[in-house]
């Protein structure tokens, strides 16, 4: 019997979907009550933005991290479902 290799792509994409999803619950979470627990966490990244100006292009970088409870359940919940397929 063959072994299939597992791809890591495939992992990367599960992840940045329960990281997507569980951010995206965890923001609708926050306007219910009894599960506003879920949307508790952090923000972290750079907060004002830097711009590189070359005179012939001007380019913004910036980049924050929002993780909460319910995006770390979706990080969870991706590695499982990646273990069983």
């Amino acid at each position: 019997m063959a072994v299939r290799e597992k791809n890591f792509w495939i992992l990367v994409l599960f992840l940045l979907g329960g990281i997507v999803i569980g951010g995206l619950l965890g923001d609708l979470a926050s306007k219910i009550e009894f599960l506003s627990w879920l949307s508790y966490g952090q923000q972290f990244g750079l907060t004002s933005p830097i711009e590189l100006d070359l005179s012939v292009i001007k380019i913004t970088f910036a980049l924050i991290f929002k993780i909460n409870i319910a995006s770390i359940i979706g990080i969870i919940l991706a590695i499982l479902i990646y273990k069983k397929v």
